[in-house]
């Protein structure tokens, strides 16, 4: 029943089962000025929306800020290569001020 509700659901936000997805391999972590950066792309209708993470790996464990931006891009492809740009762009604006918060998670 609930896989039912679910393909009803997204059919009427035009998703379909087998778009959600993304593909495999493509997201791998790239280092950048000490950070860690895991771009994860949202998948938005027809379009991927850029998304991340950036990581910083502390004695204290990983601290992390994830980001979403409105930009959005047709291939899952673009979109990963577009949320790493932005994600160092993220780090080169406000580098160590990014956790000044204190907070190991958070938004970026």
């Amino acid at each position: 029943m609930a896989s039912f509700v679910s393909r009803i659901l997204k059919g009427l936000t035009g998703q379909s089962g087998g778009e959600e997805k993304q593909p495999a391999g493509s997201n791998e972590a790239e280092a950048y000025e000490g950070f860690l950066i895991h771009p994860a792309p949202e998948r938005e209708g027809q379009q991927w929306r850029i998304a991340g993470t950036i990581i910083q790996q502390r004695d204290d464990g990983d601290w992390e800020r994830t980001f979403t931006r409105a930009d959005t891009f047709a291939t899952h492809e673009d979109a990963v290569t577009n949320s790493v740009r932005k994600a160092k762009q993220i780090i080169d604006e406000r580098g160590s001020k990014l956790f000044a918060d204190g907070e190991a998670t958070g938004r970026a």
